[in-house]
């Protein structure tokens, strides 16, 4: 039987690093997700039966049980609702490290050697500052706290005095693993800290914040893995952990922002007055959909470039079926992803997809910056922070060199917004009162779907 779990637990690995290859590119994602499926599934069907913790009519049921939740979960959560509930995933997986190792601390008798004990300690901290840290993250993103960054006086030398403190209580449980309450404090300790680390990071940072808790929940697993001595988890978190740890690097190069700065620095805002707080008022010429047809109709190049309120007005589909029409009138029409456009790493690659958008006409940042210049008509829906020309001039704003879609280089620019407010980063766009630029406000859904009647019409 060992010699079969590790095998077993060899093809799980493979499959686990053949999935997370494959989820690089939109058009191998699905695969991906599917290798990866199956190397957990036989990697919990083989561990359950090799430590003879369950026999297959459990198994069976859990995999039904499993699937029903998924599938209701699937159907019912729109993906205006998916970074949270991603969020709440890493939570999740962090809480079930920190359950897994506490309970194999529970159930230690006799001598321990340190590194085992010094590795429950650690997978509690990581899994427990994963759990609450994301709890709080689905609390902003879902809107049950406000999603401006929230801070106190002495904030962060309260954050360094618990890492220090949950340090210390490692150290004392090493030495006195007896001490049951030790391991409680870690607990509670890891717990506030999770909560004070993320509620001063702003909505505009969470795509940052979810790649991060979801290398905690993978580092965590990891330790979890050491102190079962299980191989495939080891492996599984380590490699959640690395790839979460690296997607972090890459939002964070996409904001031109170190890890410390998102982290402790505070920026953003819940969104606000298009005056930014000066009192200016400042207006802008309303033009309908009528007035982007005719602009349509003399175009030859078009570029789409979607934001977070493309996702909350689940206007995809018909900004997608306004796509084919120009496309079929011979039209060259393609989409510029900026990569921390929407909440999550990915968000609009997934939003699109599900209108079938061919992945061929979903171009990066820097695969599209350059031929705005060379663009009759850019159409932004819902998109504010990563289209604003105050990133590459304004010094002292939050989103100064921040590298951003070279939308104002195009010949006319359409922005479907409900209003001129300011984008998570509270800096007015200048963009909008552009003479080049024509404002059309409303709800994305409502206004594209005119937009289209006009095109059929």
């Amino acid at each position: 039987m060992p010699t079969i779990t590790n095998l077993v637990y060899l093809i799980s690995a493979v499959l686990f690093i053949l999935g997370l290859k494959k989820l690089s590119s939109p058009k191998t994602a699905r695969k991906g997700n599917q290798l990866a499926m199956a190397a957990m599934l036989v990697a919990v069907v083989i561990t359950l039966l090799d430590q003879k913790i369950i026999d297959f009519t459990y198994i069976i049921v859990g995999l039904v049980v499993g699937s029903a939740i998924g599938a209701v979960m699937a159907k019912k959560v729109q993906l205006t609702g998916m970074p949270q509930l991603v969020a709440f995933f890493n939570g999740l997986g962090g809480g079930a490290s920190t359950l897994v190792a506490s309970s194999e601390f529970y159930q230690m008798t006799g001598n321990a050697e340190v590194n085992v004990i010094a590795t429950i300690g650690l997978s509690v901290l990581i899994g427990t500052v994963t759990f609450t840290g994301s709890l709080i993250a689905f609390a902003k993103l879902q809107g049950i706290m406000k999603g401006a960054p929230i801070t106190f006086r002495g904030q962060q030398v309260l954050n360094a005095l618990l890492v220090l403190g949950a340090i210390a209580l490692g150290a004392m449980l090493c030495m006195d693993f007896s001490n049951t309450n030790l391991l409680l404090g870690i607990f509670v300790v890891a717990a506030v800290l999770g909560v004070t680390s993320v509620i001063p990071i702003g909505g505009a940072d969470m795509p940052v914040v979810i790649s991060l808790l979801n290398s905690y929940s993978g580092l965590a697993a990891a330790a979890t893995g050491f102190v079962i001595s299980n191989n495939v988890l080891i492996i599984g978190g380590a490699l959640v952990g690395a790839s979460g740890i690296i997607l972090t690097q890459i939002m964070c190069v996409a904001m031109n922002r170190s890890l410390g700065n998102v982290l402790f620095a505070a920026v953003g805002s819940d969104g606000g007055s298009a005056d930014g707080g000066s009192g200016e008022q400042r207006s802008v010429t309303r033009y309908t959909a009528q007035d982007a047809v005719v602009m349509f109709d003399n175009a030859q190049s078009v570029v789409i470039v979607p934001g977070y309120g493309l996702a909350v007005a689940q206007a995809q589909h018909v900004l997608q079926e306004t796509a084919q029409i120009l496309m079929d009138r011979g039209l060259k029409v393609r989409y510029a992803i900026h990569p921390v456009a929407g909440r999550m790493p990915g968000h609009m690659n997934v939003l699109l997809a599900e209108a079938n958008v061919p992945y061929d006409l979903l171009l990066e940042m820097d695969a599209i910056n350059d031929d705005f210049q060379n663009t009759d008509v850019v159409l932004v829906i819902g998109a504010n922070d990563v289209i604003n020309p105050a990133a590459r001039s304004k010094k002292g704003s939050a989103l100064y060199g921040m590298p951003i879609l070279n939308v104002d280089q195009a010949r006319t620019v359409m922005i479907v917004k409900r209003s001129l407010s300011v984008g998570f980063a509270g800096e007015d766009n200048e963009l909008f009162y552009d003479d080049k630029t024509m404002m059309l406000f409303g709800d994305a859904k409502k206004m594209v779907t005119e937009i289209v009647q006009v095109l059929k019409g």
